[in-house]
């Protein structure tokens, strides 16, 4: 299993952190399952979910088919626990983690940007306080209590995200990290399989602001209809954040935070990431951190993979890789960048797959999007069956087809851009295609 999670401080990489000291006597009375030591008795230093990094004093966590690793784990000097409930077991270990920590905590949510904004936000923190923020997207009912129990004795800020796909999980993920702030980074069309309405989204994404304590913040988007309901609190300070207020010319990007004027540099071009920093900037303030001092870690900012991430094609193109997922809004905005980014003299191709789990909409939403691109001039490639609702330039069955129909219809100098819903699997497919653009310079 992925490790954890990472202190920001440290930069990007991840490195080994010594977590805040669980006595075993602490563990063993949570009765949790079969709990296991060469050396019973000693003090849990770190709690961890990869065999292979586990060590003398550290707990391994055995999930899912790391129950395999059982002895792998024990040969590296580590205790083991095999849980009788995976999700109870790690919820009860992070509450226990997180009653010994006087951090203040953040809880990012919302339907799109959640992880590019808590990567910005934990960059943005780090260089004025001693921060921790959950890996990658860890951010279900396994992800957040493992970063929770990555918490240290100097930790100042942890900054989660919290992710949902029903009524409910947001509100038990709460009960495990207790935040004092929310940042709700965006509300539209997600889940709405199982949610139904972007009413009930909002719901969902709200009951963060349910579980702030009295002086608690929550960070909003300026227009969110539905949110308006759940807003209501007199007791928690709010902060509105407008997209009016981030402006992106090439990667400078300028902000209006509380009538203040901001200037920074930042490692992307997109504009749907500046109203991410714009949330993530409000937050940070918010948390007392100099404003005037934002351009520090804003300069480490590291966002995570495969979230626009940009490649140099040669012939002057470039493949946006944002395949990480998909709903209506997200490829709204992807693709008015890709229009925007390509500008006049380049062919605009998007490689688009599903958007996943929109309920009786899909229908209407496919063809929607496939409405935009085409007002865009974006050629469509289409992945999978759902994509035919794009109705595309080129359609491939699965992401292996894919990968010839872009060798076969791409040229140089192309804009590209590929996204889907995670399921569709077309991250691989911006190497694919820098690599098949390298066959071109080499022609």
């Amino acid at each position: 299993m992925a490790q954890v999670g990472r202190n920001v401080a440290a930069g990007c990489c991840c490195g080994v952190q010594r977590v805040i000291v669980l006595r075993w006597a602490e563990v063993e009375a949570l009765g949790l399952g079969r709990l296991e030591a060469d050396e019973p008795g000693r003090d849990v230093s770190r709690i961890v979910a990869d065999s292979r990094d586990a060590g003398p004093g550290d707990l391994f966590v055995a999930l899912n088919t790391g129950t395999r690793y059982v002895g792998a784990a024990r040969a590296r000097g580590a205790a083991t626990l095999v849980p009788d409930d995976q999700e109870a077991a790690l919820a009860a270990l992070a509450l226990l983690v997180r009653s010994k920590s006087s951090a203040r905590v953040v809880a990012v949510v919302g339907s799109a940007g959640k992880t590019t904004t808590k990567d910005i936000l934990a960059a943005l923190c780090a260089p004025h306080a001693h921060t921790i923020a959950a890996d990658k997207s860890l951010n279900n009912e396994l992800g957040l209590p493992l970063t929770v129990c990555r918490l240290e004795p100097a930790t100042e800020i942890l900054v989660t995200e919290m992710g949902m796909r029903g009524l409910g999980e947001i509100a038990e993920l709460c009960a495990i990290a207790r935040p004092d702030l929310v940042l709700v980074s965006h509300i539209g069309p997600e889940h709405l399989e199982l949610l139904g309405t972007v009413e009930n989204v909002a719901a969902a994404n709200a009951e963060a602001i349910a579980a702030l304590p009295p002086g608690g913040v929550a960070v909003v988007p300026a227009h969110a209809p539905a949110l308006e309901p759940h807003l209501a609190r007199d007791d928690v300070v709010f902060r509105r954040f407008d997209p009016a207020d981030a402006h992106l010319n090439g990667r400078t990007g300028h902000f209006r935070i509380d009538g203040r004027e901001l200037t920074l540099e930042l490692p992307f071009t997109q504009r749907h990431l500046a109203v991410n920093a714009l949330a993530a900037l409000h937050a940070y303030d918010a948390l007392g951190l100099p404003l005037d001092r934002a351009h520090e870690g804003a300069a480490a900012i590291c966002l995570s993979p495969w979230r626009g991430e940009e490649l140099e094609l040669p012939g002057g193109g470039f493949v946006v890789n944002d395949a990480y997922n998909a709903n209506p809004d997200s490829m709204r905005a992807a693709l008015e960048h890709l229009a925007e980014r390509a500008g006049g003299g380049r062919r605009k191709v998007a490689i688009l797959g599903e958007m996943a789990e929109l309920g009786d909409a899909a229908p209407r939403f496919h063809e929607e999007i496939g409405e935009l691109a085409r007002t865009r001039g974006i050629e469509v490639v289409g992945v999978g069956e759902p994509a035919r609702l794009y109705a595309p330039t080129v359609w491939a069955p699965d992401a292996e087809a894919a990968v010839e129909a872009a060798r076969a219809h791409l040229r140089p100098g192309d804009a590209v851009l590929v996204k889907a819903s995670r399921a569709v699997g077309l991250e691989g497919i911006a190497d694919e295609i820098a690599n098949i653009a390298g066959a071109w310079s080499q022609s």
